[in-house]
């Protein structure tokens, strides 16, 4: 059985796979999260309680479907197209993040997420 995480935003339930880094376990000991959405162009982030410093294959430019854990803020980030710093369509973050997690949700309907709206993030078991 694999360790997967949902993530309810307004009427969407994203699927997530964790990855075996210290970051999706720190995470996964910590959930469920609860928290109000933060929007930076094309990139939705929420606070949490974890801990984690940078990992060796962190990285600031990432693929769609990979969810991030930014260290500098103690925050989730779901990047989903550019960001303000982006070169041409690449999903740029702010910094080096630790990837966690990848989801097959299509992420471009996050697009209609905005500022202020509910998070929670919740084990799953698939």
């Amino acid at each position: 059985m694999r360790r997967c995480c949902k993530i309810f935003i307004n009427n969407y339930e994203i699927i997530a796979d964790l990855n075996n880094s210290l970051t999706a376990s720190q995470i996964w000991n910590s959930l469920p999260i609860s928290s109000d959405i933060h929007t930076w162009g094309n990139e939705i982030y929420f606070d949490t309680s974890v801990s984690v410093e940078i990992e060796e294959k962190a990285k600031e430019v990432i693929q769609l479907g990979e969810i991030v854990y930014w260290p500098t803020g103690k925050v989730i980030a779901i990047g989903f197209g550019k960001t303000p710093i982006s070169l041409g369509d690449e999903i740029r973050l702010a910094s080096k993040c630790n990837v966690w997690a990848n989801t097959s949700f299509d992420l471009k309907k996050l697009v209609n997420v905005r500022q202020g709206e509910k998070v929670l993030v919740e084990k799953s078991r698939i």
